[in-house]
């Protein structure tokens, strides 16, 4: 069915509220997604809007229903994922719309779960008018991490990289601080309060010794601190291990990790492959924690692993305006040995970053 043409704006506009709100809780909800709703009233008035804060907690139809009160009754709810129709930790969202007296549902997205799919069919049976597929692909954006996961039962996997621009990560001397200036290393700690986990290689963590905790953000939910080391070898002085943020070492089947756990540490085994660890396995046991979206932070070998694993979904890419000759490149090891195989990515944003540049793309996929 389609919406009277005086409220098609009105919705438009609605729709595109919802998506930013989804987006403040990025980082928050999992395993569950990022929802945004708009509740309009029968004039099409906005008179409630909410998100889905934090697992556990209330969701956005909900909160939005009850910013309306009896506003809502007789209105339209504008909500960017399809309202879920069964009972978790909290109460069907649809039964919710239905007692709150809406009388039509506009949905950017589907939801894909067998258990909390089939809301708008619901919606329908109670005589509820529902529409599909306004503002799709801005909200489907938004909510990426979670509809990947669910899709291919793995996080969505985000490869941050800091470069000048001939590509280097490092001087020939290994001086790498810093490469970027002051506003592009505050976006990465705003990237990080956006992810679920951060993830580097054994290699990282020796050279550099990094803390990988989000700082100077706002009421942020920390991530996940996730070191892949295969031979458990990570020294209890790592900054890692300190109390900022949960952490996981990740380490081989057989490795000898007693004195982790002994001390304290949150270890997960997996296979190895090769001379490191299956990749995919590593992230299966993240999806298994309710772990929805990476932030790869590794180097360049790391980078190059997940790269040839096909397991990089999109590259955040921090470019500065300086030029070095020689030193460490950004990729190594990528198993890409002619320009036919080149990745190739679609840009999503440029942004500015002080004399920095930010590019966002994402890895093209036929499926």
């Amino acid at each position: 069915m389609s919406q009277p043409v005086g409220q098609a704006a009105e919705v438009d506009v609605a729709m595109s509220r919802a998506v930013a709100l989804a987006g403040r809780a990025l980082g928050r909800t999992s395993p569950n997604p990022v929802v945004g709703c708009v509740v309009l009233d029968a004039a099409g008035r906005v008179v409630g809007e909410g998100l889905h804060e934090a697992a556990g907690g209330p969701h956005a139809e909900v909160n939005a229903l009850r910013a309306a009160g009896e506003s809502a009754r007789g209105g339209t709810a504008v909500v960017t994922l399809e309202p879920c129709r069964h009972t978790g930790r909290t109460g069907p969202c649809t039964r919710a719309l239905i007692a709150a007296g809406i009388t039509r549902v506009v949905i950017a997205v589907p939801d894909p779960t067998a258990v909390a799919g089939g809301g708008a069919q619901e919606l329908r049976d109670a005589g509820v008018e529902v529409l599909v597929g306004t503002g799709r692909e801005a909200a489907a954006h938004v909510n990426r991490a979670w509809l990947h996961s669910m899709a291919h039962g793995r996080p969505f996997v985000t490869w941050k990289l800091a470069a000048t621009l001939d590509g280097r990560t490092a001087a020939a001397d290994g001086t790498s601080r810093w490469i970027t200036g002051a506003q592009a290393r505050a976006e990465v700690h705003r990237l990080r309060a956006r992810c679920d986990a951060v993830l580097v290689g054994a290699g990282t963590l020796r050279a550099d010794d990094p803390h990988l905790a989000a700082r100077d953000v706002a009421d942020v939910v920390q991530p996940v601190r996730v070191v892949l080391d295969s031979t458990a070898g990570i020294p209890l002085t790592a900054r890692v291990l300190d109390e900022a943020a949960p952490t996981l070492v990740v380490v081989a089947d057989g490795a000898a990790a007693d004195h982790l756990v002994a001390a304290g540490i949150d270890v997960v085994a997996v296979p190895r492959a090769g001379a490191g660890l299956d990749l995919a396995a590593v992230l299966a046991a993240l999806h298994e924690r309710g772990i929805r979206s990476v932030l790869l932070e590794g180097g360049a070998h790391l980078a190059g692993s997940f790269v040839a694993a096909d397991l990089v979904d999109e590259v955040v890419a921090h470019i500065a305006a300086a030029l070095l000759g020689s030193g460490r490149p950004v990729l190594q090891d990528a198993g890409i040995t002619t320009i036919t195989e080149a990745l190739r990515l679609t840009t999503t944003d440029v942004a500015r970053l002080g004399d920095d540049v930010a590019i966002t793309a994402t890895v093209r996929r036929d499926s």
